[in-house]
């Protein structure tokens, strides 16, 4: 069986894709031309036993090269063999290389990418990323390509899932740097408006505030009262004797440096913006990030084999575990509210 990873739509996945070859199909796939719907179901312990037994040379992995349209174009699709694999769990970014394609957008590129798996013997596509991702192995399981897909997105911002793999290595990433800035707003008695990363969701913007012990978190699913939320709490800080304040606004919030034009203008205190950008986007992924992807490619890889697809790989209720696609996608997600409250509640 031969199976490929492809990120059709998202920028980066920290190490789905590493631990899903690494960990998972470097040691699933198997010898033989057989379908998924043949093998024996459901599996047994011996039969694990003879899938591992094809461990180091039979993985073939098909991504797409830098800044190319992948299965789009068959041509720029170089072959990955299993030992070429090795390691790459500590690494972070996508292995594969992948960028958003606006082709795969229109009826013919779905067509030709489809056409490319048939051409090249892909019997199932691991799709590592998020909603557009999603959406695209959906299209693509309609024109006979199996698809499971994995959610991969520092933003944690899919719906169908409690965790996204890199959010836990971005959050990490985001307090690393905090806490080296906040030396110096301590030293000089400054506030210091952070921006993260989050796209239009606010879940890694409350974790690194509450992290922090921000004294206030500008997240765009709540509304702030500006003079309540924010002013009043860093005028009852100095009372109490701290010199420095962390302001975190989520990049879906608004303009970090409207917010801190407000907060100088309000309270007089000399106010810094720092934006991280993409640094949040990179680095060594996390124990956390490594142990949940390799039980998502895991789990992906299973489903392949169990001859399943428009399936998405979720986290839920401390289970991993698919669902169907579309199933997935109509489901609505919020903020986690206790943690919300306990950082509005412990800010100071």
């Amino acid at each position: 069986m031969k199976i490929a990873l492809f990120t059709i739509f998202t920028c980066v996945v920290l190490i789905a894709v590493m631990v899903a070859v690494a960990y998972v199909c470097n040691r699933l796939n198997i010898g033989t031309r057989t379908t998924a719907q043949q093998a024996p179901l459901p599996l047994t312990p011996q039969d694990w036993e003879v899938y591992l037994a094809y461990l180091q040379a039979l993985m073939e992995c098909v991504a797409n090269n830098h800044n190319t349209c992948g299965l789009c174009r068959p041509g720029d699709l170089p072959q990955h063999m299993a030992p070429g694999l090795s390691g790459i769990i500590r690494k972070g970014g996508t292995m594969l290389y992948t960028a958003r394609c606006k082709e795969m957008m229109t009826e013919e590129g779905l067509q030709k990418a489809a056409d490319t798996c048939k051409y090249l013997g892909i019997d199932g596509l691991i799709c590592c990323g998020g909603d557009g991702t999603f959406r695209g192995a959906q299209a693509l399981s309609r024109k006979g390509v199996p698809c499971i897909g994995v959610p991969g997105t520092i933003d944690n911002d899919i719906v169908c899932t409690d965790y996204t793999i890199g959010f836990d290595t971005a959050c990490n990433t985001a307090i690393e740097c905090i806490d080296k800035l906040r030396d110096t707003m301590q030293s000089h008695e400054r506030c210091s408006v952070v921006e993260v990363m989050g796209r239009r969701a606010g879940h890694l913007a409350l974790h690194v505030g509450c992290a922090v012990g921000a004294t206030a978190s500008c997240l765009p699913e709540r509304k702030l009262n500006f003079d309540t939320d924010i002013v009043e709490k860093m005028r009852v800080g100095r009372i109490k004797g701290r010199n420095h304040h962390i302001i975190i606004v989520a990049e879906g919030y608004g303009s970090a440096q409207e917010v801190a034009d407000h907060i100088h203008e309000a309270t007089g205190i000399d106010t810094r913006v720092t934006i991280l950008g993409h640094i949040q986007r990179g680095g060594s992924p996390s124990a956390q990030d490594r142990v949940m992807a390799t039980r998502m490619g895991y789990a992906a890889v299973r489903a392949l084999m169990e001859g399943k697809t428009n399936r998405v790989v979720v986290f839920d209720n401390n289970q991993v575990t698919d669902l169907d696609i579309e199933e997935g996608l109509s489901r609505d997600k919020d903020l986690n509210q206790c943690l919300f409250e306990a950082q509005q509640t412990v800010a100071i």
